[in-house]
């Protein structure tokens, strides 16, 4: 994963980030970031979520008057 800018909350700015070596097997693709000026740690994480089903939504009774 090449250089990336990102906000360092430590260092308070827009710093260079860069992938340490992998253990996990992540090789270039390894989610976790650190801040090259001050070793801050950064997971970037994506999620999935499946869409959700609507339920059948029926009109409500309209009542009349007697």
């Amino acid at each position: 994963m090449p250089d990336r800018e990102l906000h360092c909350d430590t260092c308070e700015g827009v710093q260079p980030f860069e992938a340490p070596p992998c253990v996990d097997g992540h090789d270039a693709d390894c989610p976790e970031l650190i801040c090259t000026r001050c070793g801050s740690a950064v997971l970037v994480a994506t999620f999935t979520f499946r869409a959700a089903r609507l339920t059948d939504r029926r009109r409500p009774v309209q009542r009349r008057a007697a």
